[in-house]
């Protein structure tokens, strides 16, 4: 974004300023981020009050700021606007700048896969376009309008993730950025506690089509039936789904692990053999999202091919780093849902990279009602014939230790509520029988721990 500070008051409805004909550059929440020319936005929150530090933004080098109307200790003699809401301000802001660009805009949302699905789209069509994507978690309220009012303006596609913890959030962010694709790559049970049930969930996650511009696409799980009332109320032809099953547009046949990846074969819009440099069957079906967009922009499947095999993806997800003594991990460990994590066992369950096999699992968060009965039921993924051992960390993970203890022999299963330090003694016991070990759960609990500690004590 490049406006005077008076164009940006005219998108706010505001007189114009002091100052309005500084040069802006960027937009900005963050002084420890900010970058020279950006605009400033404080918030007032209950722990801190972004006003406070104004005059270090402007030490930093802001061209500007903004200012709620109210709060005192407004500063003299800089640019300044006055705003009721700086929160709606920014998404104003952020719209307006939307209606100027013309980027084409791919907002993907889903309970799992929403990070991987982003790196394989823009993988895909980056070698080709002018591309750009979110980073980080910048998916919500907040963060969608900072990552718009960053794209430059001769962006040609913009693949913006959609979070959500409740009903109407998605359908704002949707509306906000007008997207001409929108993806949903799945329902799970995020959010459960929040939602209520996975067919609340599937209607949180439909609310990405409402901002849908005419004649354009929503590509999604069609191997989810939760998503079909909501689907049945696109136009004809606007709704396009991927997945495995028969009446899928375009359907995964079979997926082939390696240490380097995954080769995956399809039918349907695009026909043959692709590769990721990531694991999992679950990865080559977000791939299929990536190639339907790729087929859009006009690409072949030879673009496409090439382009997918050198996609680089966020870290710790599915992520193969090898280990001390010959082990080889799979990091897996940025989030965790049941479906993720099911998700993540078949394919340790299937894999032929290590004769020996761990599960290391950390707790699932965010459950709600279904706390108990989802950790629980992992039990049935997990059985000693295919996995030589089992290591659980987080006090919900009690509930699956109890359902295995008897299952798997005592010095096999290692449960720990607050402490790594028996997950960790227990691994490092195997390193010398080189094995695979899998590291899943949420994000709070941090499981990659493990793998550094290991490292560090060799």
């Amino acid at each position: 974004m490049k406006r005077t500070l008076n164009e940006i008051a005219d998108w706010l409805g505001l007189p114009h300023a002091e100052g309005g004909g500084a040069a802006v550059t960027g937009v900005s929440i963050d002084t420890r981020t900010l970058k020279k020319g950006d605009l400033f936005i404080p918030f007032k929150g209950e722990q801190a009050d972004g006003h406070r530090f104004v005059q270090q933004a402007f030490d930093k080098g802001a061209a500007a700021t903004l200012w709620q109307k109210g709060v005192p200790g407004a500063p003299d003699g800089l640019p300044v606007l006055f705003v009721e809401d700086p929160e709606q301000a920014l998404q104003q802001m952020a719209r307006r700048y939307r209606e100027e660009l013309d980027a084409v805009i791919i907002g993907i949302t889903g309970s799992n896969g929403k990070t991987s699905t982003k790196d394989l789209v823009a993988g895909t069509l980056s070698p080709y376009f002018r591309v750009r994507k979110t980073e980080g978690n910048y998916n919500n309220q907040l963060g969608l309008p900072l990552t718009i009012l960053s794209l430059p303006e001769d962006t040609e596609y913009a693949v913006l993730e959609m979070g959500m913890s409740g009903f109407g959030e998605i359908s704002f962010l949707s509306e906000l950025a007008r997207p001409k694709y929108a993806i949903i790559t799945n329902i799970g049970e995020a959010h459960m506690q929040d939602l209520g049930s996975r067919e609340g969930i599937a209607e949180a996650k439909s609310e990405i089509t409402d901002g849908l511009q005419p004649g354009g696409k929503l590509f999604y799980d069609g191997d989810e039936p939760l998503l079909e009332p909501h689907i049945a109320k696109l136009p004809e032809g606007a709704a396009v789904p991927f997945g495995e099953g028969e009446t899928c547009s375009l359907r995964l046949l079979s997926v082939e692990p390696s240490e380097e990846g995954s080769l995956f074969r399809t039918k349907g819009l695009a026909e043959g053999a692709f590769t990721i440099p990531v694991l999992g069957a679950h990865q080559a079906k977000n791939a299929l999202a990536a190639i339907l967009i790729g087929r859009e922009a006009g690409l072949d499947n030879g673009q496409i091919r090439k382009a997918l095999k050198s996609v680089e993806l966020t870290g710790m997800r599915m992520q193969t780093v090898e280990g001390p003594q010959g082990s080889l991990f799979i990091n897996d460990a940025y989030n965790a849902a049941p479906t993720s994590v099911r998700a993540a066992l078949g394919f340790v369950r299937s894999s032929k990279l290590r004769d020996e096999k761990w599960a290391v699992l950390g707790d699932m968060l965010e459950l709600g009602a279904l706390e108990v009965p989802a950790h629980e039921s992992l039990e049935e993924e997990l059985d000693p014939a295919d996995f030589d051992g089992v290591c659980l960390y987080g006090p919900r993970m009690e509930h699956l230790f109890r359902k295995l203890e008897g299952k798997f022999p005592a010095d096999r299963l290692v449960w720990s509520g607050e402490d790594l330090a028996p997950i960790t003694e227990k691994l490092q016991s195997r390193l010398g029988h080189a094995p695979l070990i899998l590291l899943k759960g949420s994000r709070g609990m941090a499981l990659e721990r493990i793998f550094v500690e290991l490292a560090d004590t060799l």
